[in-house]
């Protein structure tokens, strides 16, 4: 599983990369070093060129939206040129976030009836970025994860070309107070935790950048130096523990654990959007929804492509999302890369 996991991911990261590396030649921007180099672009004026043009300005309107651009770059010390401003998550070619934020600050999107639908959002709402879930603890106290999105009664976790949804230690998942409530935790995906190590320099940052709003993590700890082994052996976590009493237990899904448990605590829908091209992603999912309980609950949780969601945006900016990331509505072939003219990248 974990080989296919990479293999999908980084076919996606290596497409999105050349596709930006046309893109950018009249946009502020430089590669990141190592071998699998992707592009990461600067605010020149009013514009930025990792954003579309009018989603870039409603964002550049919004305060609460703006402060999005405060999360630096997980790994920019090592892997990006120095610059007199420093490097942001958002201004990576691969952030997941700066694509559903390109798609959901843009204007007439969040007010299309038809995108509404669906997505199964009744109520006309704002977006809110970076909610925070607060998810219940056992102990009467609540978790410090955010979810990517909240639009209304629906949370939205978004994914591009991170390898997973993370993993945690079982205790800590354990924590949640309506973990058993929710899931059927023996049919939970869930492996022997490798020993911690420090993250080397050709790693991807979007693998690790939500991982530091996690309650797990110590006041002196810095969880961006750490990361799990990419060879997961997914086992029972009773036969691992009978194998190695002193085995470290963990939960693959860690974030679609988490975020199904807060829909369940707000009694909201909540929905994975990922890429077409991440099969890998899809799977995982649907081993965590199968693990819930309770019927009623399963109808609030889906899955929908970028692809799929791409059909219900206005023409220019599925032209962008086309140009810049390979993804257009069911039914279209995305544009060669290689055709990809500056007329067409300005447009």
């Amino acid at each position: 599983m974990s080989a296919l996991i990479s293999f999908y991911a980084n076919q996606l990261r290596q497409e999105i990369a050349a596709r930006n590396r046309r893109y950018a030649r009249d946009r502020l921007h430089v590669e990141s070093y190592g071998s699998a180099p992707v592009i990461v672009y600067a605010p020149a004026g009013d514009r930025h060129g990792n954003f579309f043009d009018p989603a870039y300005a409603a964002i550049a309107a919004h305060p609460a939206w703006m402060r999005r651009f405060n999360k630096v770059h997980a790994q920019a010390a090592r892997t990006l040129p120095k610059a007199e401003r420093r490097w942001r998550e958002l201004d990576s070619c691969t952030s997941s976030d700066a694509l559903l934020m390109n798609v959901f600050c843009a204007p007439d999107v969040v007010g299309s009836p038809r995108l509404r639908r669906a997505l199964g959002v009744d109520e006309d709402a704002e977006p809110v970025f970076g909610w925070k879930a607060r998810v219940p603890l056992s102990n009467g106290h609540s978790d410090r994860t955010e979810v990517d999105l909240r639009l209304g009664s629906l949370l939205i976790e978004a994914k591009l070309t991170e390898a997973d949804f993370q993993t945690c230690k079982a205790a800590a998942v354990e924590q949640y107070r309506d973990l058993d409530e929710v899931f059927d935790r023996s049919l939970l995906p869930r492996f022997e935790l490798p020993p911690p190590r420090r993250k080397e320099p050709t790693e991807f940052p979007e693998n690790y950048s939500q991982e530091y709003e996690s309650f797990l993590i110590g006041p002196d700890q810095d969880p961006r130096e750490l990361v799990p082994d990419s060879s997961l052996q997914l086992a029972p976590l009773e036969a691992i523990a009978a194998v190695n009493p002193s085995a470290e237990l963990g939960y693959a899904g860690y974030q679609l654990i988490r975020n199904v448990l807060a829909a369940h605590a707000e009694q909201c829908s909540f929905c994975v959007v990922c890429d077409e091209r991440r099969p890998d992603l899809r799977e995982q999912w649907f081993q965590v929804m199968s693990a819930v309980r309770s019927a009623g609950l399963r109808t609030r949780l889906k899955i929908i492509t970028w692809q799929e969601l791409a059909a219900f945006l206005p023409d220019d900016l599925q032209a962008f999302l086309d140009i810049k990331y390979g993804i257009v509505a069911p039914g279209r072939s995305p544009s060669p890369i290689t055709e990809h003219t500056t007329s067409e990248s300005s447009s």
